[in-house]
């Protein structure tokens, strides 16, 4: 039986009418058209008239009728409707008084409607089938479930209960798995099952199953390292991987059947059934090949870059000592020359004796040689400093070049036969370089560095320009490798144009950005005067003497006594805890340590197994080694190695956020800090410790070492959605979408934020693409541009346009803007490696001039509302404060190991983030909680606080919890009577 997924609390919320209602939601479902007063006014008396018109509104709001609907109505909705009929809203009260009234009522409205009743027999088929597809490029529940609903009423049918909609749902996982075997079966011959089977087994090579080997990361972008993974690439080719093609089959299911493969222990993967078994593993060593490829492609442009660094460093070093030899060399030669010139006193036949009497013969020979350097002309370049390395990066090229397949973008000169003849020359198939080799591509620069004075290339030094140019027009664009997720063609990373034709009408609906275009025109034209108007006023708005504009810094809000007297009472009346006493009070409220299961289902746990579980996840999170964990706590430091490396994963700490986030969205404290519609993202930088292959140096950070940033998101009701580690020179912009677009809790998302740095023109025409409102903080705004609509010249003097917006242009390709939109809602590709791939372009692809030019507009609609309302950069600003304010509360918790990240592997990074996120979760739970009892205490021996004084309360507080433990001063049992413990016993 299909197990149930929605809590109680979920499944009421779908069963019911909310008790609020925003403006925009009543002007959407219940404002009556010139036919419905029509229909309305056919009902006789007051009471049927109001109450027809309020189940039409209903069921344009929900698209069903909950049972009983007529007394969960709100007030806000009957009134609304009341005003347009001129109806007293006190009338409604006796609609529904005859069932047989409502019958037909709702008979009536469903012809006006063309909408039908759900009709099982007949529709349950349909919708299944339906979801299957969709249960292909989506598996969370929650979503299939939104997802449905809104199929249902694109097609006019009134929902069933949300149970049998939630069993149907829930009953998708066995259906997707046979589809999924079933779209692979071709795949699955005799011989393919035999290869994959052996994936588990040992390999005595090894010493452990390929499937491990496969997926253990590198630690480094050394030589031998990218050899080795080349290697693994080579053995997916002998497996005949790269032409294990799957067209029929979502990336979205394929990456997920990877996880799960990567997530399960080999003793588990060999338990399933063949039907589960093989589509896991097959989409594993496809996701494999393709990580790989861009592991080896990006280790390689380290190693370059790694090798480049250290030849500019020697070229330094070099000048360095030269110049310093330059003085003595001069002096010497200028005492020679002296010498030569003194006829007066030196006769010529005594001239060599009197030079070397004064300056030896050796000195001499060296300040010579030292001139000679000089007056090299390669000396000046680091290049010269690259050919003792150059034999290992030949290898290294020829090896790359003979395992990856490089594809020309660009067929601008002789590129594509340089990387063949360098793949000859690696293998043998030539002994030296032709006279006739590819040269066209070698730039200026390049030249004196590979050829000689005769015109003849040097084959070490070719190649090594062969390989600076390979990492140029990889990052460009210019050339693809489509068997990468990062290098690949643009044109892979969105829906193909035979499934975007068959998704299109689905997700029109469900992004609703059909008539964006003109909506974004109409805005900007109406906001234009109005900033106008507000810059004649000349108030904290205004243009200075040299017409610059002058945007007055918001002030700080002056704290109320009400306020400050609330803060008081929250930091006297709170609770003084030990963390890890918070952690498992937490757990008891919300659950979340049930999400993080193991990878084995089937082994038992130990009888501590639940303190070695918050041992470990609170050691990831404040950074403490697992050795010293275990020492504090005296728990078995191998057990506590073992669940913090089979229960802490991306995939349990994501759901265990998530279930953290949802409980804090439940608190009625946390709903006047608002909604859960507005979030925010930034950056927070840690130091790390040893060579780590994505660490970067930012001295204004991390002085002479390198660090990371832990990107996070936050909602305005102070939970922490989403976190991961990212490069911390990667512009925030490129990951503000991901935690989004990906959000899986109840938070309904429909407002963004961000700092300067987390913005850019292609950021905003994403998320207007997918109807979301994008709402960056600002900072330089004289030099904002602006953008003039073409063919609209209105004039406004006072304002400043420094860029025109083409809107035929951008009407002529809407549908390739609605296409990237739904390749994002769809999941075809992240947002962060779609937002990097367009930013590559030194070229400007077509799509990254389009989603810029309309992502102007945007910008500018947005720039005239910022300006024009305080209150929304007031709002900003504070949501802003909030991730600010959970940042600190991080800082405190990192405490552990110097507050420098030592993990080398990136998927152990994004580990410790998560974990990190996590407890910051638990955290400010329990003091939202804990806030609630105090705030309801204090009302019941006053008055009550005000929702405003409310709404700046901040659970984000560390001061009243002791993250260090205790300490005790008693000596132990077992010291002895000369006053020293026993030793311990020898192994």
């Amino acid at each position: 039986m299909p197990a149930d997924f929605l809590t109680t609390l979920e499944r009421q919320r779908y069963q019911t009418l909310p008790a609020d209602l925003r403006e925009e939601d009543l002007q959407a479902s219940c404002w009556l058209t010139p036919a419905d007063q029509q229909l309305v006014a056919q009902q006789r008396r007051g009471s049927n008239r109001l109450g027809f018109a309020v189940q039409l509104g209903v069921l344009r709001l929900l698209g069903h009728l909950p049972q009983e609907w007529y007394r969960q109505v709100p007030d806000s909705l009957v009134q609304f409707v009341a005003r347009q009929l001129e109806l007293d809203p006190a009338l409604f009260r006796a609609y529904g008084e005859r069932e047989a009234t409502l019958t037909e009522h709702l008979r009536v409205l469903l012809t006006h409607l063309q909408v039908r009743r759900w009709q099982p027999v007949l529709d349950a088929p349909w919708l299944e089938a339906w979801l299957v597809e969709r249960a292909l490029e989506h598996d969370n529940e929650r979503l299939l479930l939104t997802l449905a609903l809104g199929h249902l009423r694109q097609h006019g049918i009134l929902r069933p209960g949300i149970v049998e909609l939630e069993r149907l749902v829930g009953a998708l996982a066995e259906r997707t798995q046979a589809e999924t075997y079933r779209r692979l079966l071709w795949l699955l011959t005799p011989e393919v099952v035999t290869q994959l089977d052996a994936l588990l087994v040992v390999d005595p090579a090894l010493g452990l199953c390929r499937q491990t080997w496969l997926h253990q990361p590198p630690t480094s972008s050394s030589a031998t390292s990218i050899q080795q993974v080349l290697g693994k690439l080579a053995y997916l080719d002998q497996l005949g991987v790269p032409g294990w093609q799957a067209p029929d089959l979502h990336p979205n299911r394929q990456k997920r059947l990877a996880h799960t493969a990567r997530n399960k222990t080999n003793q588990v993967l060999q338990r399933f059934t063949p039907a589960k078994r093989h589509p896991l593993l097959v989409a594993a060593c496809r996701e494999a090949y393709r990580d790989l490829t861009d592991t080896v492609l990006k280790m390689v442009d380290e190693h370059w870059e790694h090798a480049v660094a250290r030849a500019r460093r020697a070229l330094q070093d070099d000048q360095l000592a030269h110049a310093r030899a330059k003085d003595q060399a001069l002096r010497t030669l200028g005492q020679a020359v002296g010498l030569v010139m003194d006829e007066e006193h030196v006769p010529d036949e005594a001239l060599r004796e009197q030079i070397y009497a004064q300056v030896p013969r050796e000195q001499l020979q060296a300040a010579l040689t030292a001139v000679a350097d000089f007056a090299r002309p390669a000396r000046h370049s680091y290049l010269d400093y690259l050919l003792p390395v150059a034999a290992r990066l030949n290898t290294l090229l020829g090896s790359l070049v003979q395992q990856v397949a490089f594809e020309q973008a660009f067929a601008g000169d002789d590129f594509a036969e340089a990387l063949i003849l360098v793949s000859q020359l690696h293998t043998g198939q030539r002994r030296k370089l032709p006279e006739d080799a590819a040269t066209a591509f070698i730039p200026a620069s390049w030249r004196a560095f590979v050829f000689d004075q005769d015109g003849h290339a040097h084959r070490q030094r070719y190649g090594l320009c062969v390989l600076a140019t390979l990492r140029e027009r990889l990052r460009a664009g210019d050339v693809v490798v489509n068997a990468s997720r990062k290098y690949a063609s643009l044109d892979t990373y969105l829906l193909s144009p035979a499934e975007w034709a068959r998704q299109r009408p689905d997700l029109l609906t469900q992004l609703g950005s059909a008539h964006r275009l003109d909506e974004r025109l109409q805005e900007v034209e109406a906001q234009l005067p109005l900033l106008e108007h507000l810059l004649a006023q000349g108030q904290d708005i205004r243009l200075d003497e040299d017409g610059e504009l002058v945007v007055t810094p918001l002030r700080a809000e002056e704290l109320s006594p009400e306020v400050e007297q609330l803060r008081a009472l929250l930091t006297a009346s709170l609770p003084r805890a030990e963390l890890t006493e918070v952690l498992v009070e937490v757990d008891q409220w919300t659950g979340f340590s049930a999400e993080l299961t193991g990878l084995d289902q089937t082994t038992p746990r130990a009888p501590d197994h639940q303190a070695l579980l918050y041992a470990a996840l609170l050691a990831n999170a404040c950074h403490i080694s697992l050795h010293e964990m275990a020492q504090s706590t005296g728990l078995d430091y191998q057990s506590l190695c073992w669940v913090a490396a089979n229960y802490l994963r991306e995939d349990t700490l994501k759901r265990a956020t998530t279930r953290l986030v949802n409980h804090q969205h439940r608190q009625w404290l946390a709903q006047h800090w608002g909604g859960g519609t507005l979030s925010s993202s930034d950056g927070q930088r840690f130091p790390v410790s040893g060579k780590i292959r994505n660490a970067r140096a930012i001295p204004r950070y991390f002085g002479y070492g390198q660090g990371l940033t832990f990107y996070t998101h936050t909602a305005d009701q102070y939970a922490q959605f989403g976190s991961r580690a990212i490069s911390s020179t990667t512009r925030d912009a490129t990951y503000v979408l991901d935690e989004v677009l990906g959000n899986e809790t109840e938070l309904l998302l429909l407002e963004h934020t961000t700092d300067t740095h987390g913005y850019t023109d292609i950021v905003f025409a994403l998320f207007d693409l997918l109807g979301l409102q994008f709402s960056p903080r600002l900072r330089d705004l004289a030099n904002q541009r602006l953008c003039r609509i073409k063919g609209r010249e209105l004039s406004y003097p006072s304002l400043n346009f420094t860029a025109h917006f083409h809107p035929d242009y951008v009407r002529q390709h809407w549908d390739d803007l609605l296409r990237v939109a739904g390749s994002l809602k769809t999941g075809w590709v992240s947002a962060s490696l779609l937002i990097s791939k367009l930013q590559a372009y030194p070229r400007q692809h077509h799509l990254t001039h389009l989603l810029q030019e309309y992502g102007r507009l945007v910008k500018t609609a947005f720039l005239l509302r910022y300006l024009h309302a305080q209150a929304l950069r007031r709002r900003i600003h504070a949501q802003l404060n909030k991730g600010e304010q959970l940042h600190a509360l991080r800082s405190w918790l990192w405490f552990g190991g110097d507050g420098v990240l030592r993990h080398k592997q990136e998927e152990a990074q994004q580990e410790v983030v998560r974990c990190l996120n996590v407890v910051t979760n638990i955290v400010v739970v329990w003091n939202t909680v804990y806030a609630q009892l105090a705030l309801q205490r204090q009302q019941a021996a006053g008055p009550p606080a005000l929702p405003e004084h409310l709404a700046q309360l901040s659970p984000a507080r560390f001061a009243h919890l002791n993250r260090l433990g205790r300490y005790s001063f008693q000596l132990p049992a077992d010291v002895l009577v000369n006053g020293l413990r026993p030793l311990r016993s020898l192994p």
